[in-house]
């Protein structure tokens, strides 16, 4: 019958002590209350573990050695590598800024600048900066000289650079181009110096970089030029011989007279075009001609254009206007009028002769012009089968051509790369500067106290929890009345406070005690167990001795008694008995000695000063207790006692390495087992209950004992309602629920 059983038949609420209070919350909840449940209960270990690291801080803070950090700020921008790039053409994708960053921040962190900084300082053949870092130097140095017992200059090189790069440090400002460097010594002078010396050696070595580069773009540029200037001579010398063989006469390249210049061209090509022009003009001339012959039968443009023609007919017309003029007076007979017809008669063929003369002169210019005409046309097609005949020749004279051209090109930019390479390199830019030298430190940087302290105090509280928490895990012990269900299989029912140095009995004697308080709400719920109420014939037992299962057979006895219940308190542990200690009376006679033969069962009980309550002790030690319990007389004993008892106790031994327990277990209506809190290691709890069950006995359910609140998960609500109510000592005795 579980806790929730008896609940629902009634039971008060103050008289259940494993009640839902008890239960750790589920999930990643309980973990924090759990802690704070660690912490209570091991608080003395936590704070004994920071104590010793605040004190073990404060220690190693007087022994450090003050250090001084010396500081500069630098100042790197994006360098520009267009100067010696060989390659004329741009790449289309540029490093990202914050590759070029990160590299520089390497490069100030190399090895090779640290040796630098070494070289520069004299650092690997100085006594005091060795000494200063804890390197043994005891052999290496006769007064201020390296001596032949230290190791050669290269092994001294390496160690300076290790202790100056393990105390050097880089620390880039975000979003801008600065970057701060440190470097952390016993020596602030040594700090500055060493701080200034790597600034400078960085600047040093970025130029000393640049002039490599630059070196190296001018001895390969060098190379490529001398290669160029002999495939030009090679080409050119190969253009030459085959236009020799070839018969092939270039004009070369120069200005065309139109301000642009002209390329290379042959000779013919200059004669063709040229006759081309002279034949244009001689095929207008001949068309012209042609024209001024046929216009008016050859002669009227030409007659009326003709200064003597025209005198002739001015002088023709202005004697015949005389003549009109002397026959409107006189007769044609007139003398006068006969001398100016005979003018006219001269003038008319003076004029005759010179058209005929001028028409034949036309004839003669455009013969002339067909002539010409013809002959120039025979010399454009004999240039036309020439420069065919040339063109044809050309072709590989003009790849001959090209190549030279081409070797001409890439030697001409190559040089003008080659003499900017040699300005830039004599410039000596550098995209690193010193924006904030290193000053001297005037206080130390470390150790800080008060950090250290508190570096301390949590490093101690981490050591404390991790401690205690590692202790809990290994505390095998049940602390909280929660685990008892799940751990055993069995109900709780009750849990019995510690009583510190009181003897339980005396604590059992005061009616308002906390304990027995526990052992009233034990046989309340006790009364539950069976559909009778409380067994008439149960054991106590538990997993090994001294957790109290006798002072819990004693306490049910006594709580049973006060209820006006006869009751016997047997004691069944024959091999250790304890009860006639507790009631002070002898044990010579008792269960042990029915057990092996008396028949007189009344003559081994023993009265008690406590009203209704008799005890049978253990009697004699036998030589096999097993044995004994095993037989029909503890059978025959326990039904001749049922019948003048109300309720039959046995103090049972324990279950680990003995069989005695779980041979009373089998023959008892029930069995009660008791487990001590904070010391029954769980598995033994649990392999112990097994062996009962085993057995066939029937468990009743569990008690824990000597329960200590403050070591409880969950520090609250077991003890709630244990000296409630009588009165303020009682009160503050107790953890409020």
């Amino acid at each position: 019958m579980n806790m929730i059983e008896l609940r629902a038949q009634g039971a008060d609420e103050g008289e259940l002590v494993h009640d839902n209070r008890g239960l750790a919350p589920e999930g990643g909840a309980s973990f924090i209350p759990h802690l704070l449940s660690v912490i209570r209960r091991r608080k003395w270990l936590v704070i004994g573990t920071t104590i010793a690291a605040v004190l073990l801080g404060i220690l190693v803070t007087l022994l450090m050695a003050p250090q001084y950090t010396a500081r500069a700020t630098l100042e790197i921008q994006r360098e520009n590598t267009g100067l010696t790039n060989v390659d004329t053409t741009q790449s289309s994708t540029m490093m990202v800024d914050q590759e070029f960053y990160e590299t520089q921040y390497g490069l100030l962190q190399s090895r090779s600048l640290a040796e630098r900084v070494v070289k520069d300082l004299g650092l690997a053949d100085s006594k005091p900066f060795l000494d200063s870092f804890g390197v043994k130097t005891a052999d290496w140095f006769n007064g201020s000289r390296i001596s032949r017992a230290a190791p050669p200059a290269p092994e001294r090189m390496r160690i300076a650079s290790d202790i100056l790069l393990s105390r050097f440090k880089v620390a880039p400002e975000r979003m801008s181009r600065l970057v701060g460097i440190s470097f952390t010594s016993p020596d602030p002078a040594l700090s500055k110096r060493v701080v200034d010396a790597w600034s400078a050696a960085f600047v040093q070595e970025t130029l000393d970089r640049r002039f490599e580069a630059t070196a190296y773009a001018r001895k390969f540029l060098e190379g490529k030029l001398s290669q160029l200037r002999g495939r030009i001579d090679e080409s050119e010398r190969r253009l030459v011989d085959y236009a020799s063989r070839e018969g092939i006469v270039n004009l070369p390249a120069g200005d065309n007279g139109d301000g642009a210049s002209s390329p290379e061209r042959p000779i013919a090509a200059d004669d063709l075009t040229s006759l081309n022009r002279e034949l244009a003009r001689a095929t207008a001339d001949r068309v012209l001609a042609e024209s001024k012959l046929r216009a008016g039968g050859g002669q009227s443009a030409e007659v009326a254009q003709n200064p003597t023609v025209v005198s002739l007919r001015s002088k023709r017309a202005e004697l015949a206007g005389d003549y009109a003029k002397m026959r409107a007076t006189f007769e044609s007979e007139y003398p006068p009028a006969k001398a100016l017809e005979s003018q006219i008669a001269q003038l008319d063929r003076a004029i005759g002769q010179e058209e005929k003369r001028i028409g034949g002169t036309l004839r003669q210019a455009y013969e002339a012009s067909v002539k010409r005409e013809d002959e120039l046309k025979s010399e454009v097609s004999g240039l036309k089968t020439g420069m065919l005949d040339m063109r044809r020749r050309s072709i590989q004279y003009n790849i001959f051509l090209r190549d030279v051209d081409t070797n001409r090109q890439l030697y001409d930019g190559l040089l003008q790369r080659y003499k900017t390479i040699g300005v830039a390199g004599s410039v000596g830019l550098n995209n690193i500067s010193v924006v904030d030298g290193a000053e001297m430190p005037r206080t130390p940087s470390s150790p800080k106290p008060l950090l250290n302290i508190l570096i301390a105090v949590a490093a101690g509280l981490f050591l404390g929890l991790s401690a205690a928490l590692v202790f809990e895990q290994l505390d095998q012990g049940v602390d909280d009345p929660a685990e008892v269900e799940a751990l055993l299989g069995v109900p709780l029912l009750g849990t019995v406070p510690q009583t510190g140095d009181t003897d339980p009995r005396t604590a059992l004697g005061d009616p308002k005690s906390p304990i027995t308080e526990a052992y009233l709400s034990l046989r309340t719920n006790l009364s539950f167990a069976t559909d009778h109420g409380t067994p008439h014939v149960f054991a106590v037992t538990s997993t090994g001795p001294a957790e109290g299962k006798t002072t819990t057979s004693y306490a049910l006895a006594r709580s049973l008694a006060r209820a006006n219940r006869k009751v016997l308190l047997i004691d069944a542990d024959m091999r250790s008995p304890s009860i006639h200690y507790m009631f002070e009376v002898g044990n010579k006679m008792g269960l042990s000695n029915y057990l092996a033969g008396s028949d007189d069962a009344a003559a081994l009980i023993v009265p008690t000063s406590v009203e209704g309550l008799w005890i049978m002790p253990a009697g004699p030690q036998p030589p096999s207790a097993p044995e004994l319990l095993s037989s029909e007389r503890f059978e025959k004993l326990i039904a001749e006692l049922r019948g003048s008892f109300d309720h039959l106790i046995l103090d049972a031994p324990p279950v680990m390495g003995l069989a005695d327990a779980p041979i009373i277990g089998s023959k008892v209506e029930g069995a009660v087992f008791v487990v001590e809190s904070h010391a029954t290691q769980k598995g033994l709890a649990r392999v112990a209950v097994t062996r009962m069950m085993a057995a066939n006995a029937n468990m009743l359910g569990a008690i824990l004992t000597k329960f200590n609140v403050r070591r409880a998960h969950y520090g609250y609500g077991y003890d709630y309602g244990y000296g409630y109510g009588y009165g303020d000592t009682a009160k503050r005795g107790t953890p409020a629920a």
